[in-house]
């Protein structure tokens, strides 16, 4: 299966690794900076690979069967977009586009042509979560009461200097969009996904050379009646923890490390005899983007082969988008937020 990657910057390497550990033929890199392709291509020792500054140009020269789109946030949903309508299977890093209105453009051209189309939510595929996910799934929690997400990670000025469109409202968003949207991700799918309304707020307290914000908390209502609560930050001085806690009328789950990749509290009412195993589930990963990606990678190229939807699909990539611009717009307008949201994007956030 020929396979094509589109930006080549901080998390290109994951994709590189996922793609050689699925046997996928990597035919081709593309960068607007044709060095950061060369780059990549000789530490990942790529040989007999073409590289392009134009996407639109690898495309059709190269036809590949899978495309991963690993640019910076503010083009992700433009050229997720150009891959649907022009025929090409495709992974989109987080966030999938940068406002509602772009999210539903990429959904409608999906839909359209019936290309395979995944939204890089990798940590869905932690074995923590996984194991959440299905105490969840066959009722052990009973009715849940609430849940919560904290994600305390660390950026500095050297990080945001390494790229112009790094904390600008237009081309990334804050913290919640860019570093903390997979744990949120997390949060609403393990949740039940249907939220009734948003309430949050967003600071800039550390952080004056960037836009955006880099704290932000809300509280969350599900349909369910179960609540929730988001803490999201780069403002702790060293990278610090991801944690995802859920609890219900019959047990109490907590996931942490860097990224929600081990068990660190998991107890029921209805012991089984596999939850001790589970007490022990801690997922060593090389860095902060964890294991999943390759997971996720198989996922997809099973998703082709079998002609079926990707587990982590593009209206998945919509929800979690929408539970960030939820956020945003509450602190915008001062309000708690009715769901569904059908107008919303980044830019709103600019102060005029």
């Amino acid at each position: 299966m020929k396979y094509a990657l589109i930006g080549c910057g901080r998390v290109s390497g994951s994709h590189i690794k996922a793609a050689k550990l699925n046997n996928l033929e990597i035919t081709a890199l593309c960068d607007i900076n044709p060095e950061k392709a060369v780059r990549l291509a000789r530490e990942n020792n790529l040989e007999n690979v073409s590289i392009f500054s134009d996407y639109k140009e690898m495309l059709d020269v190269v036809k590949p069967h899978l495309v991963a789109i690993a640019t910076w946030s503010g083009c992700h949903g433009e050229i997720a977009e150009y891959c649907a309508l022009n025929g090409f299977n495709f992974i989109v890093e987080k966030p999938m586009a940068m406002s509602i209105e772009e999210a539903d453009r990429v959904i409608k051209a999906v839909e359209k042509t019936g290309v395979k189309a995944c939204a890089c939510h990798q940590n869905r595929f932690n074995i923590a979560v996984q194991e959440l996910k299905k105490a969840i799934d066959n009722g052990r929690f009973g009715k849940l009461s609430h849940g919560n997400v904290n994600i305390r990670w660390c950026r500095r000025e050297d990080y945001y200097s390494q790229d112009v469109w790094r904390g600008k409202w237009a081309t990334d968003g804050g913290a919640l969009m860019n570093q903390c949207i997979h744990g949120i991700d997390l949060l609403r799918w393990v949740m039940g996904d249907e939220i009734e309304s948003v309430y949050g707020s967003v600071r800039n307290r550390q952080h004056p050379y960037i836009e955006a914000e880099d704290i932000g908390v809300a509280v969350v209502n599900f349909k369910s009646g179960a609540v929730a609560t988001i803490e999201g930050t780069v403002n702790t001085i060293e990278d610090f923890e991801e944690t995802l806690s859920v609890f219900g009328e019959n047990g109490m789950v907590r996931l942490g490390g860097m990224n929600a990749s081990t068990i660190d509290v998991w107890q029921f009412k209805d012991e089984e005899a596999a939850d001790s195993d589970r007490r022990s589930v801690e997922e060593i990963a090389p860095n902060l983007y964890g294991n999943g990606h390759t997971s996720l990678y198989r996922d997809v190229v099973a998703s082709i082969e079998n002609d079926r939807t990707p587990y982590v699909d593009v209206y998945a990539g919509k929800r979690a988008l929408e539970l960030v611009l939820s956020i945003y717009k509450s602190c915008k307008e001062g309000r708690e937020v009715k769901f569904p949201i059908d107008s919303f994007a980044t830019t709103e956030m600019i102060e005029k």
